[in-house]
C-alpha cells in the first residue's frame, strides 16, 4: 500500500515568504518558501503581491502565475506550527 502525505486543505501566505498550511489530517504546519526562490521557476514568486495569491489547488499548492509545489515537499519538509 502506498502512503499518501496529507493534503492541503487551506493555505496563508505569512510574512518572510512562508506558509501558514493547514493539512486534511488536522495539523498546521509552516513551510519556509525562501530558499526555492532562488530557482528560476519560483523567482517570480519575490513579488509580494505574486506570491500572496498562494491557494489550495487539487493535491497542493498553486500560485496565480502558475507555479506549484510537490505535496510531498510541501508536509514533508515543513515544520510543525
Amino acid at each position: 500500500m502506498i502512503h499518501m502525505v496529507p493534503r492541503p486543505k487551506e493555505v496563508k501566505a505569512l510574512e518572510d515568504y512562508c506558509l501558514q498550511v493547514f493539512f486534511e489530517n488536522g495539523e498546521t504546519k509552516i513551510y519556509d518558501m525562501s530558499a526555492l526562490l532562488e530557482m528560476p521557476f519560483y523567482s517570480k514568486l519575490k513579488n509580494k503581491s505574486l506570491f500572496n495569491t498562494v491557494k489550495v489547488k487539487d493535491i497542493t499548492l498553486e500560485w496565480a502565475t502558475g507555479q506549484d509545489i510537490c505535496p510531498d515537499e510541501l508536509y514533508n519538509n515543513s515544520r510543525s506550527f
